[in-house]
């Protein structure tokens, strides 16, 4: 979308054998032709660098590198140029930039790109940033001015252009049965419906895969099976009733619920679906458009997210991503997201993390007093190898699963079995679920990632381990960029 494409990593000639580092060198001063050389090429060499899309001032190149130390310097328009920025020393060839690369490298990817076939988003990429990267730390100044940028934006556009040219959107009826409603929800695929009353002539809420957590949850504390029968017994709109009255025995800080539906009209602003959606913790809110003056017979057009907002900013900034400076700086540098404590910038709130022997009863007690939508799987190391997610719990429904289990008896690993697609070729430590960033990712990149279709979340992980280090959600994200 914007910002710059995985370089290309020249393997070095003549050589075989020895361990080669993908490295990246940025040169982010501008220019008009900008060359690398270094001890690497003897200084015989000089390889030409590229400049990054959208930020023509960076210039970049990868370039394979042996473990080892090593000097470098830029040749730029004619002039021989170091970085100040990154380490330097003064010796026979002047003032150079120096480098130490250990034997086992510590990678870090430059692209994700869910599109590249062949890989898991559990797997490492070969094409790497180092500890080369050359971008300064951003200013107040940059901040401000990319905030502001993007709230304009938000500000000027509206829900319409979420509007897809086809597709379809699925509402239930308040009078459906939980059991069905929830078979409905799995079988279509999608998290969240709206709900309609025809008594009332309007839509009055949403079911979601929260009020299905919240029913098991409920079910489950009687210590009996929890049977179809149990789940046929209420309809949508019975199971709303019983929701007002539980919800401060089930939520510890004693927030209600929301009683009304939060929805938006095409008109209204990208900004303000944005806030509304920020405002009232939910993952969706209904574009809904009435012709007549009351609001009498309201059409419903989409289910905005943040997602689609992200892709519509991507889409129009990307070609001038250089409008907005904080792009190219690393996650790691922002106060965004939740981390693991002592890494990165602390932010009060505890990263919810669970072992994949834990129980489905563990999960969804964490997921509703956590007041998140995920929780990382890991194992010992707390290296991450699955994601549970509250939309999972819909895959109960497939078989009628959620007849024969005890919440306390099946663990994450057997829940997301369960859940697992018969036609599907990946296993639970497959990763396909999955998506992961690293720490010194530019912000452009994890934007990207968030913006394709069913991502809502990157978790964090240290390059080769994969130990979980946080978490950055599509809310995270504008909390972020809207201050």
């Amino acid at each position: 979308m914007f910002g710059s494409g995985p370089g290309t990593a020249h393997e070095s000639r003549g050589l075989s054998g020895p361990v080669l580092i993908p490295t990246r060198f940025v040169w982010p001063y501008g220019g008009r032709r900008v060359f690398l050389s270094g001890s690497f090429t003897r200084w015989l060499e000089h390889i030409p660098m590229s400049p990054m899309e959208g930020c023509p001032t960076v210039f970049q190149v990868v370039w394979n590198l042996t473990p080892g130390y090593h000097q470098y310097k830029f040749y730029v328009d004619g002039e021989w140029r170091h970085n100040e920025q990154q380490p330097f020393v003064t010796g026979n060839c002047g003032t150079v930039n120096t480098i130490f690369l250990a034997g086992e490298p510590d990678m870090v990817p430059t692209s994700f790109s869910p599109e590249t076939s062949g890989r898991s988003n559990m797997d490492v990429d070969n094409d790497v940033f180092t500890h080369v990267e050359a971008v300064p730390r951003f200013s107040q100044a940059d901040l401000d001015i990319s905030r502001h940028r993007i709230s304009m934006f938000l500000s000027r556009h509206t829900a319409y252009e979420l509007l897809p040219e086809s597709g379809k959107v699925i509402a239930l009826d308040v009078n459906l049965p939980v059991k069905q409603a929830f078979h409905i929800l799995h079988e279509q695929g999608v998290p969240v419906a709206p709900l309609w009353d025809f008594g009332k002539g309007q839509f009055v809420g949403v079911l979601s895969a929260l009020d299905f957590i919240l029913i098991l949850k409920e079910l489950g504390s009687h210590g009996s099976n929890l049977t179809e029968e149990e789940l046929e017994t209420h309809t949508i709109a019975a199971w709303k009733e019983a929701k007002l009255r539980l919800n401060r025995q089930l939520d510890g800080n004693g927030r209600c619920y929301p009683r009304r539906l939060v929805s938006a009209g095409p008109y209204d602003s990208l900004k303000e679906v944005a806030l509304g959606i920020l405002q009232n913790k939910v993952a969706t809110i209904p574009i809904v458009h009435s012709s007549s003056q009351d609001g009498s017979f309201p059409q419903l057009l989409h289910l905005a997210s943040l997602s689609g907002i992200l892709k519509c900013i991507c889409r129009h900034f990307r070609h001038s991503s250089s409008s907005l400076p904080i792009l190219q700086h690393p996650i790691s540098e922002f106060p965004i997201g939740t981390w693991v404590p002592n890494i990165g910038e602390p932010n009060g709130r505890p990263l919810a993390m669970l072992r994949q022997n834990s129980s489905l009863a563990d999960a969804l007690s964490l997921l509703v007093q956590a007041e998140v939508s995920s929780i990382p799987i890991v194992d010992e190391n707390d290296s991450l190898l699955d994601i549970y997610s509250r939309s999972d719990i819909t895959a109960l429904a497939r078989d009628k699963a959620y007849t024969q289990i005890h919440l306390d008896e099946l663990s994450i690993h057997q829940t997301l079995q369960l859940g697992q697609d018969a036609n599907s070729p990946y296993g639970f430590l497959s990763g396909q679920r999955c998506q992961m960033c690293l720490r010194s990712d530019p912000l452009h990149k994890v934007i990207e990632r968030l913006a394709n279709p069913g991502v809502r979340r990157l978790v964090i992980v240290e390059a080769g381990s994969k130990r979980v280090e946080g978490i950055i959600s599509l809310s995270d994200v504008f909390r972020f960029l809207l201050g």
